[in-house]
């Protein structure tokens, strides 16, 4: 017998709302971010040197909660807001 299994997996999209209380809303990540796209998540920051990096906290819906020089400043920040971090890719 000659059988053919196919896995067609698919992932559905994950609503901000449903994002937003991921983790009982504990849940932050860490993105680097160049100067140059800061003023799209960040309207309020000044102008910044082109060619820095940059690393932003966000929460899981995405939502930007700060913005710093340093990945470990935002990882202390969010321990800080009692936030866990989490990788993502």
């Amino acid at each position: 017998m000659n059988t053919k299994t196919t896995d067609n997996a698919s992932f559905g999209r994950i609503s901000p709302e449903a994002l937003a209380v991921l983790g009982g809303g504990r849940i932050a990540y860490v993105k680097a971010i160049r100067s140059e796209d800061v003023q799209k998540q960040f309207p309020q920051a000044p102008q910044l040197a082109p060619g820095t990096l940059l690393y932003a906290l966000h929460a899981a819906d995405g939502t930007p909660i700060m913005l710093t020089d340093s990945r470990e400043a935002a990882v202390a920040n969010a321990w800080s807001q009692e936030l866990e971090t989490v990788s993502v890719h």
